[in-house]
């Protein structure tokens, strides 16, 4: 027997009684109105504000202070609260909105270090094999080797046998070289030459990938080849930029554990780690 056949009987019922049949019921939908984002999770929030990344989600803490400070002193995703065994809302949400960022700033074609930008450094310019960011995607082999116009270029533009030959490169993020470039490589250089270091010519390769420093190193004789090159995005980061270094690099022996990693070095993570040195002295030294 179903909600019609009910109301059916009962207005049969009162109909006989004398009494007036109440008037059939209709379904309404449970409907709830967004909290004031205050402690709570806010529907309006923008996920990508600097309210929602301070955005605690521990219900009823004893220590609200040190919770806060924790919130203050990194950005992973702590003191987010859980509903049951699940995250809640908001935390899911940021979760989400990040991971979106994240894979437009790999994904996005259009985005490139701009050509105007590499001429106001004072920087020569060479790529890889690769011509395009579609190609940069799928064929990471082509990332690791010149192209033979910018190994000619090499030859004929930048000092020959140096102790330290640094290298910028976009990789799998372009922001990441121009947000931290300022801050990095002049005082890397700096820092390399008042070490009575002799310095190859700073130069900027587009669609370069890690090894692509052993070939340079190998071109140009480098005791030591520095890469400065732009990270995959990780959620909400799309600025992250890494240091490899690697010492008498060579095509055909140099493997990945022969490199030293300085991983992720961005705006946050250097404010947050208050260096006693700026990344750039640190990653000389």
């Amino acid at each position: 027997m179903d909600q019609k056949q009910i109301e059916e009987i009962v207005r049969s019922v009162m109909a006989s009684m004398g009494q007036a049949a109440p008037a059939p019921s209709e379904a309404k939908c449970a409907t709830t109105t967004c909290a004031a984002p205050v402690t709570s999770e806010s529907c309006a929030l923008d996920l990508g504000s600097a309210e929602a990344k301070a955005w605690i989600g521990v219900e009823n803490p004893h220590h609200a202070d040190v919770l806060t400070e924790l919130r203050r002193s990194t950005v992973a995703r702590v003191c987010t609260g859980r509903a049951g065994p699940r995250p809640r809302t908001q935390a899911l949400l940021r979760f989400l909105a990040d991971h979106s960022r994240s894979k437009d700033t790999v994904r996005s074609s259009l985005k490139e270090v701009p050509e105007e930008w590499v001429k106001a450094q004072g920087l020569l310019e060479v790529r890889s094999e690769i011509s395009d960011k579609n190609l940069y995607l799928t064929r990471p082999d082509m990332g690791r080797r010149l192209c033979a116009e910018a190994v000619e270029a090499l030859k004929a533009q930048c000092v020959a046998n140096p102790d330290v030959q640094v290298v910028i490169s976009d990789g799998l993020s372009t922001d990441a070289i121009t947000v931290n470039y300022e801050e990095i490589l002049p005082p890397l250089m700096a820092g390399l030459k008042q070490a009575g270091l002799k310095v190859g010519t700073p130069f900027f390769v587009r669609y370069g990938r890690v090894k692509i420093e052993d070939q340079i190193g190998e071109i140009l004789g480098a005791k030591v080849v520095i890469l400065l090159v732009g990270e995959r995005p990780g959620l909400g980061q799309s600025e992250s930029l890494s240091c490899y270094a690697v010492y008498s690099p060579r095509m055909a022996t140099t493997v990945e554990a022969d490199r030293t990693c300085i991983s992720k070095s961005s705006p946050a993570w250097r404010v947050i780690g208050s260096l006693m040195h700026s990344p750039g002295r640190h990653a000389a030294g």
